[in-house]
């Protein structure tokens, strides 16, 4: 039965038994191209080339949007230099001020390369469509990088001293209830911090390719119109097909939209903690 199903195609209404089989993790466990043989590395994966088509389109962006940059600006200089304000004004000014404005170069590369990992999952490379983003170790590294940037910043400017105890003794709390705040605020921000910054662009990008995944299946799955059950059968599943046809397209859209807002978060939250650091108070 499994193997006729395999020969044939498993569509809806059909006559040897098989049913729909939604798409799962395994998407995002791909195998090595090229494995090495070295202890605790993939080798060359399909993360490893999204990630570098990844970094080559957003290196892209900024040659050919700044290469010759003029006073009267181009289409291209347009778009960058709209993009640059808006980190500015929007993120960096809001949380850091003025002095957010040494940061700004950071900030703008940060949302151009995440939201380019992130779109390598909608465009339709054959065999390349998957967000880098949904590898954990990705939004990780990211998030690590913030981490020790944050530190880096907040001990430069109040010393180790002062960057420990603006956050991990909040102010107006009385004494004795230190013993109990300051291990919260440690684990809040010296553990959890970190942890849920990668984790929330990572689980977002997650579920949200994984849902496409399954939108195209049930597409496919669902188109059978020369279905040996009948022309009746084989018009419903047209239909039924056209559905999941538009759902996908829908939500492709959405997932754009979602792909920049998770950018834009995991940026702002970079700028937040880096201006915290800077302040050196909550």
């Amino acid at each position: 039965m499994h193997s006729a199903a395999s020969e044939e195609g498993c569509h809806i209404f059909n006559t040897h038994g098989c049913g729909f089989q939604p798409p799962g993790t395994s998407l995002f466990f791909p195998e090595p191209y090229l494995d090495f043989g070295i202890p605790g590395t993939a080798g060359i994966t399909k993360y490893f080339v999204v990630l570098t088509l990844a970094l080559l389109i957003s290196a892209g962006f900024w040659y050919f949007t700044t290469r010759n940059a003029k006073v009267v600006p181009s289409r291209g200089q347009s778009l960058a230099e709209m993009l640059v304000e808006f980190i500015r004004n929007q993120i960096t000014r809001n949380t850091m001020g003025k002095e957010g404005d040494k940061y700004l170069p950071l900030m703008v590369t940060m949302f151009v390369f995440i939201f380019a990992m992130n779109i390598m999952g909608l465009i339709p490379i054959p065999g390349l469509q998957l967000p880098v983003t949904t590898s954990l170790a990705i939004p990780t590294m990211l998030a690590l990088f913030v981490y020790v940037l944050w530190n880096g910043a907040g001990i430069r400017r109040n010393g180790v001293g002062g960057h420990l105890k603006a956050h991990l003794v909040p102010g107006g709390v009385p004494k004795p209830l230190l013993i109990l705040v300051t291990p919260i605020e440690a684990l809040s921000n010296f553990l959890i911090r970190p942890f849920t910054h990668a984790l929330r662009l990572f689980a977002v990008m997650f579920a949200g390719h994984l849902l496409l995944a399954v939108f195209a299946a049930a597409g496919f799955y669902m188109f059978n119109p020369l279905t040996e059950m009948g022309a009746a059968l084989g018009a419903v599943s047209v239909g039924y097909s056209a559905l999941a046809l538009i759902g996908f397209l829908v939500f492709t859209v959405f997932e754009l939209f979602i792909m920049a807002v998770q950018a834009y978060v995991f940026v702002l939250l970079s700028s937040v903690y880096i201006g915290q650091a800077v302040e050196g108070a909550h």
